[in-house]
């Protein structure tokens, strides 16, 4: 088996990670009311803080912060006056950065993501101690998005998205050729316009963006042939943990119903190991500790390949 990953340097806001040679796992944290996987568990911000070092102590190489849901049906990435975003620019920075600040007081070496598509948020979280910005539109949603991330030296998660989560239901069913164009070609466009605003390629990295306007098989295809991606020339993150394609799957153990959120763990792991193994070099996940585990076997099975 030709297991592939790419060796590369990620040059972040303050300093430089290198990634290939083993996985690194993002913790997840949601400071939110309706976040499909844990919605408002983490919205206060002292019980957030908290999280985070949590998933720091278990192991999570990183964090990303989010403080607006994305979740299929919502209106994130809306920008007409009469489909505004569900949370505003100031709302999720009320949200976001007390949190993101008590992190970085309690572990001032933390390495944290933002998860925004918002430049307005991007600057300020920038400007308060993060060292990535996550964007889940791949800077299709924000003109102004790649040139903060440009101006602030962020290191970048661009992901491919297709349309808006209000439309995702309604998306056409694609073959598995098609599909991987799309993503292909999304990707490659998210680059193009970063380097026109001056990022560097050495500071992007790639998410194919596993339940973002993909129908529940389509996920399957992608992680299949995730590996092809990596002749972007950049590293993969892959983030699938908790995603409704899994509970999706799981049905038939559950009298037909998809399975729940809190029930997706175990097909969290398997999917995430087969992620790693399909050339993801950093992973974003929910629950850490059994991800960090994972990766470990994943590592060693890529180690020595052959």
């Amino acid at each position: 088996m030709n297991f592939t990953r790419t060796r590369a340097q990620w040059r972040i806001r303050t300093r430089t990670l290198e990634l290939g040679e083993r996985t690194l796992v993002m913790g997840v944290v949601n400071i939110t009311p309706d976040s499909f996987s844990d919605g408002g568990l983490f919205l206060d911000p002292e019980a957030a803080i908290a999280r985070g070092l949590r998933l720091l102590d278990e192991g999570a190489d990183l964090l990303d912060l989010g403080a607006e849901s994305t979740r299929p049906g919502s209106r994130a990435g809306a920008s007409d006056t009469t489909n505004a975003p569900a949370v505003s620019a100031e709302e999720e920075q009320a949200r976001l950065l007390p949190v993101l600040e008590g992190i970085l007081r309690e572990r001032t070496d933390a390495i944290v993501s933002v998860d925004t598509y918002k430049a307005q948020t991007a600057r300020a979280a920038l400007a308060a101690g993060a060292e990535i910005v996550n964007d889940v539109s791949g800077f299709a949603w924000d003109d102004e998005m790649a040139a903060v991330c440009a101006a602030l030296g962020a290191g970048v998660v661009l992901m491919h998205t297709r349309g808006r989560p209000e439309e995702w239901r309604a998306q056409p069913q694609l073959g598995p050729d098609e599909l991987l164009a799309a993503v292909h070609g999304g990707l490659a466009a998210s680059l193009r316009a970063a380097a026109a605003a001056g990022i560097p390629p050495h500071a992007a990295v790639l998410d194919p963006g596993y339940g973002f306007g993909k129908r529940f098989d389509e996920n399957y295809v992608l992680l299949t042939r995730q590996a092809e991606l990596v002749s972007l020339g950049r590293p993969l993150l892959a983030g699938v943990s908790r995603k409704s394609f899994l509970g999706h799957t799981l049905a038939s153990l559950f009298g037909g119903k998809d399975a729940g959120v809190d029930a997706r763990e175990n097909a969290s792991l398997a999917a995430m190991t087969a992620a790693i193994l399909n050339g993801a070099s950093i992973v974003r996940v929910h629950n850490v500790r059994p991800a960090v585990e994972a990766a470990l076997v994943a590592d060693a099975i890529l180690m020595n390949a052959t």
